[in-house]
């Protein structure tokens, strides 16, 4: 039934022509909030799918054409609401042809399951109201008689344009039945006045012979008593409907809640690259000083580090370039078109009696595409002691990009630098207008806006040590010779957040650096909790006064809603990765020109149970357990990720160069080679990988 209800909202939306917003609520009539531009449809469950299509399509016209304004007062809102129905159907079916069948065959289904209960009726014997509201639903079905006098308002209701027109043939079809009803209720009473006896009569005579008084003498609410003898026309048939489209309607259970992500501040959730390392300069820059005075270096053990990585991962990131250029270039040629030019190629002339093609041809090679990089780096406490072996595969990506002109922004989501403002002042404000329904992104978020191509390469260069320094003294808590500021502590995992900023990050970066392709790449090495979200609470110690809260994640209620695609998205699993799943696909589904790469780290213990969440049994987990034995690692294409790789935390932290002693046998040496490349093989698995979806 969901699936029925989001392709009955995408019909809705398709119909509606607009950026309109489809609820299904366990609600007994459908409602439109012509102010907000919500249309509210009750789950109707027990409907068919002809029927749903009808009722959709019934209340899409009222979106369109039923103006925002207060019904004409003095006429019933049943009698506008038939002339009404009668206009907006009409214009439906002039704005989509193919709504007359939709309409025709609803309404034969209503008759036939007897929505306007009629059976065993003389639909004849009904007020002009009832057979005028059958006439434009059932009348193709249900044989109906009209007066001369009745067709001619029956056929202005069907001339009807505007509200203006359905107003005044209103209050005609109300004025005719109102004098309906009301002289049948005279011919009713009639007879009673005839048989007065004969004291009566002659008494009334004796009255009537009396002189006549002053205007004075006649009571004042002589006209007043008339008319509340009226009688008021009733419309049954349209009560009938009514109560059995509602019967039809699921009122009972849990109530869908459709949550939205917030469109986020970039101002107040990055910090920029220049805050960031003008903070970690003053931090280490203070401790150095110090250790100067005493002739102490901090830094020899880290910087020393760094510069041997560098060097022994240069080979590995000319040969990423290498094969970049090889698969762009294949790439090229495989999409290249070959043309006649229309020019005579003279070595081909002595050919013309056995070979038509004697012209000279010219191939095109289809232009590259421009390509970016947007890294999101877990700044996490889990993290610890993976980091760094985490910035050796990013700092490859990196060098390859700067080397093949590729720009790219590195940001780390943390929880940290808000929380300490005591020694380098930011100001926490709210990272966007907190409404209800809202997922819920805390102030105390931050992406930290570590390593950017925006910067000269000596000024990178510099940026790329202090991010090592802080991963080298994560690793090395006890024996680091320093500390990093507070501000740059390892904190929670707020990948949620990251990627609902990354709604507007993605297509700012593109702009600025005029891409048409942009690689994402997520690097975790945990699930992330999924977002509260706002919620309207009522302080009954306060009568009942409203503020807004949160309330938790419940996945099995809970639908997330894009405006913009008009797609929805069912949070099918209670688990955490389930969460971040549907927001991936949010954004796949906003950005197809992105490709979102997910890089999760695995201790060898993890790797089964993180398989188990995206498969249960079968060949492909199999598969990818052998996998793991065999390479450490894995590639998942059923995630959220076009490509997520399962990479081990230990494999990674392995560094093995190929040496080997002075005179050694040919058996050693292969054994060394052997394992270097093995050492290697996991780290070219992912950067191969990034290669072939940026070529």
């Amino acid at each position: 039934m969901p699936v029925l209800q989001e392709i009955k909202s995408q019909l809705a939306k398709l119909l509606a022509t607009e950026d309109l917003v489809v609820e299904h609520r366990k609600v007994s009539t459908a409602q439109f909030d012509v102010h907000k531009r919500v249309l509210t449809l009750p789950m109707w469950e027990s409907a068919s799918n002809t029927v749903y299509d009808l009722l959709v399509g019934h209340e899409v016209g009222h979106a369109l054409f039923t103006p925002d304004e207060d019904p004409p007062k003095g006429i019933p809102h049943s009698f506008i609401n038939i002339v009404e129905d009668a206009r907006i159907e009409k214009l439906m079916k002039r704005k989509y042809p193919g709504m007359h069948k939709t309409f025709f065959k609803g309404y034969n289904q209503m008759s036939d399951d007897d929505f306007f209960k009629i059976t065993d009726e003389d639909v004849n014997e009904f007020n002009l109201a009832d057979r005028a509201n059958l006439y434009y639903k059932i009348g193709n079905f249900v044989d109906i008689e009209f007066s001369k006098e009745e067709m001619e308002i029956v056929r202005m209701i069907g001339d009807c344009e505007t509200f203006e027109d359905v107003a005044k043939v209103a209050e005609e079809l109300y004025k005719y039945c109102k004098k309906e009803v009301n002289n049948e209720t005279q011919d009713i009473e009639a007879p009673k006045s005839q048989e007065q006896s004969s004291e009566e009569q002659e008494e009334q005579d004796s009255e009537e012979s009396k002189p006549q008084g002053n205007i004075q003498d006649v009571p004042d609410d002589g006209e007043q008593d008339n008319s509340e003898q009226e009688v008021e026309p009733e419309v049954e048939t349209a009560d009938s409907l009514s109560n059995s489209i509602e019967q039809l309607a699921q009122t009972d259970g849990i109530e869908t809640v459709y949550v939205e992500v917030p469109k986020v501040n970039l101002d107040t959730i990055i910090v920029s690259n220049d805050l960031v390392h003008r903070y970690v300069d003053a931090k280490f820059n203070h401790q150095q000083s110090i250790a100067d005075e005493m002739n102490y270096e901090i830094f020899d053990e880290p910087d020393k580090e760094y510069i041997q990585f560098k060097r022994s991962a240069q080979k590995e990131v000319n040969y990423l370039v290498k094969e970049f250029e090889c698969k762009k270039a294949a790439d090229s040629y495989a999409r290249a078109t070959t043309s006649r030019t229309g020019v005579l190629d003279c070595t081909k002339l002595h050919t013309y009696k056995y070979n038509e093609d004697l012209f000279c041809k010219v191939t095109t090679l289809a232009d590259g595409k421009n390509h970016g990089l947007v890294f999101m780096l877990d700044w996490s406490g889990s993290m610890q002691y993976t980091l760094l072996d985490t910035c050796k595969q990013m700092f490859n990506l990196l060098w390859f990009c700067k080397k093949v002109g590729i720009p790219f922004d590195v940001y780390a989501f943390t929880n940290e630098w808000s929380s300490h403002d005591l020694d380098f002042p930011h100001q926490v404000v709210d990272h966007y207008e907190k409404k209800e329904n809202l997922l819920v992104v805390d102030n105390d978020f931050n992406l930290l806006n570590i390593l950017t191509s925006k910067v000269s390469a000596k000024e990178l260069e510099k940026q790329m040590i202090n991010i090592w320094r802080h991963a080298y003294a994560f690793s090395r808590i006890y024996n680091a010779k320093y500390s990093w500021g507070r501000k740059m502590s390892l904190s929670g995992t707020p990948l949620n957040e990251a990627l609902v900023s990354l709604h507007q990050i993605l297509p700012k970066f593109q702009r600025e650096n005029k891409l048409q392709k942009v690689q994402c790449v997520v690097l975790t090495d945990g699930e992330a909790c999924p977002l509260n979200r706002h919620k309207l609470i009522k302080r009954y110690w306060e009568n009942n006064a409203e503020f807004l809260g949160e309330a938790r994640h419940d996945h099995w209620k809970t639908i997330l809603r894009d405006r913009k695609t008009g797609n929805m998205y069912k949070f099918e699993s209670g688990n955490f990765n389930g969460f971040s799943d549907v927001m991936l696909s949010n954004l796949k589904d906003n950005f197809p020109e992105v490709n979102f790469v997910g890089i999760r780290l695995l201790a060898p213990r993890d790797a089964n149970n993180f398989l188990k969440l995206y498969y249960d049994h079968g060949e492909e987990l199999i598969k990818l357990q052998n996998e793991w034995k065999k390479e450490k690692g894995f590639v998942i294409r059923e995630s959220g990720y076009d490509a997520y790789f399962g990479l081990s935390c230990t494999a990674l932290a392995q560094d093995v160069e190929f040496e080997v002693d002075e005179g050694a046998s040919k058996a050693k040496i292969k054994s060394a080679f052997a394992k270097s490349l093995k050492t290697k093989k996991l780290n070219k698995k992912v950067l191969g990988e990034f290669i072939s979806l940026v070529a």
